[in-house]
């Protein structure tokens, strides 16, 4: 993306009210924070909403979906929510996903979601691990490496075996 800003001479392109009557050097600023925090959203991952209609999409490809079962009024859940989003940011390569369990009920009954929080890492497509309870911040940095270090072939080895 190529920033471009308007001199004070150059005439004005569209409806800029939200400008009008602004010092120019205030308006670059404005335009400038504007675009960074666009930019910055862009590229952070964050946590995805995965509901009964984009379920198998998001989470049958190839890599490492992490899903948090959680609901609103769970307290245990809303301490989890931040070291849940803090891993999405420091592992952007793998998908963050949430199911609100009270919204997604049929998403809950099918994968037999009994407590909240419950984690679950699907890698390439395959269930590897599911746990309910509140993960400490180490204990999520530790799965998350035991799910990269996993071998699929040996592990679709032992489901058929």
């Amino acid at each position: 993306m190529i920033l471009r800003f308007r001199t004070p001479r150059e005439p004005s392109r569209g409806d800029r009210s939200h400008t009008a009557g602004m010092p120019y050097p205030a308006m670059v600023v404005l335009l400038c924070v504007t675009q960074v925090v666009y930019l910055i959203g862009a590229i952070r991952m964050a946590t995805v909403a995965l509901t009964t209609a984009n379920f198998v999409e998001k989470t049958s490809g190839d890599g490492i979906v992490l899903i948090d079962f959680w609901a609103e009024w769970c307290g245990p859940c809303r301490r989890f929510a931040p070291i849940f989003e803090k891993a999405s940011e420091a592992y952007p390569e793998i998908t963050f996903g949430k199911v609100d369990t009270e919204a997604e009920q049929a998403l809950a009954v099918e994968f037999d979601i009994r407590s909240i929080p419950t984690i679950m890492a699907i890698k390439d497509g395959v269930i590897v691990f599911s746990q309910p309870g509140l993960l400490p911040e180490t204990a999520l940095d530790d799965l998350i490496t035991q799910v990269k270090a996993l071998d699929m072939d040996e592990v679709r080895k032992q489901l058929t075996a």
